[in-house]
């Protein structure tokens, strides 16, 4: 039988929909408390997920982890609250699965990681794209040579995200910590450094924050310390959503579109060849955290993403307001 783990969820907001599926097709994992300051937010979660049902409710993190007895956390709350949700966790000896941005400063993601290292406990970070096939056949393709030497690097990436967070608090600063950049962007920098294994050394960046308290669209250069040249484009005022990546080497080319798929050309004037990256197969980010902590195998998102992913940001968002000046990207040793 499998080791059951015990659960309490922070945040009951719309994207812990994802985490709790998830985690309700796993035997022996019981989501046993949630927490959310409004109660309407707790109770339609309950409602949409029955194996949570008798969860105990809280409107505070603090009296759930005083409370409960847990083996492990998932956060899904405002963006600015992660670190401090996460080191009380980490402090009480309990696995964490945080939403993305892990956190919203270089000096948090510091303490984050030491935390981790120090307790030996697992933390895994909700970017999805490290479980899906396609990414990590992308992964996979560089590590082995298949592109050879990492030339370029685009990403891009378009969603309605002002017209839908207009209002919420994913546009106040205290809150989000930061635009579309911090938020979805995370996503489209994160891939970009786990897939590439690439280290950004010098960015350059324009952004516009389109009338609002915080980045829509933002414009970055990267230099990395390979010599490897890229760019990350995040569009948070656009009419709908697309996202993809172009990766090329010295001796090929890997290309993701959204809703088109992965192609790849192994060779000079190669043809494009189709990838059928479901080969390698597909699971949710809850079922590698528990898997994890089950000691059957490492968490794919580890805090140090989480790190790497706010050093390039912040670096960003100097360089952008500084008029675009090229910003060294700090590299934390830890």
């Amino acid at each position: 039988m499998a080791q059951e783990i015990r659960v309490g969820m922070i945040g009951m907001g719309g994207f812990m929909n994802v985490h709790s599926e998830g985690l309700g097709k796993i035997p022996g994992v019981k989501v046993v408390a949630i927490t959310d300051p409004v109660a309407r937010n707790r109770a339609n979660h309950k409602k949409r997920h029955a194996h949570m049902a008798q969860a105990a409710e809280y409107d505070d993190y603090r009296a759930m982890l005083k409370k409960e007895s847990l083996d492990a956390v998932v956060i899904a709350s405002p963006h600015t609250a992660h670190f401090d949700q996460i080191m009380a966790a980490l402090g009480k000896g309990l696995h964490v699965l945080v939403e993305k941005p892990m956190v919203c400063r270089i000096d948090h993601g510091v303490k984050v990681v030491k935390k981790v290292r120090q307790t030996g406990l697992v933390l895994t970070i909700g970017y999805h794209r490290h479980t899906a096939g396609p990414y990590r056949y992308m992964r996979r393709a560089i590590r082995e040579g298949a592109v050879g030497k990492l030339q370029a690097i685009a990403c891009y990436q378009a969603q309605e995200w002002k017209k839908a967070c207009k209002g919420l608090w994913r546009q106040e600063p205290e809150l989000s910590g930061g635009g579309q950049l911090n938020d979805s962007g995370s996503h489209l920098i994160d891939v970009m450094l786990w897939m590439t294994g690439l280290q950004a050394d010098v960015v350059s960046a324009q952004i516009d924050n389109c009338g609002t308290k915080v980045d829509i669209n933002s414009a970055i250069s990267v230099r990395f310390t390979s010599g490897a040249v890229g760019t990350v484009t995040v569009v948070g005022d656009a009419p709908g959503w697309w996202e993809d990546i172009s990766i090329i080497g010295d001796k090929g080319a890997l290309y993701m579109r959204d809703r088109l798929g992965l192609t790849q050309q192994l060779g000079w004037r190669d043809a494009q060849v189709v990838v059928n990256a479901d080969a390698l197969g597909s699971q949710s980010v809850a079922f590698d955290f528990i898997a994890a902590i089950r000691g059957k195998g490492k968490p794919v998102a580890p805090a140090e993403c989480g790190l790497r992913v706010i050093e390039l940001t912040e670096a960003a968002w100097k360089s952008a307001a500084q008029g675009g000046k090229p910003v060294k990207v700090p590299r934390t040793k830890l």
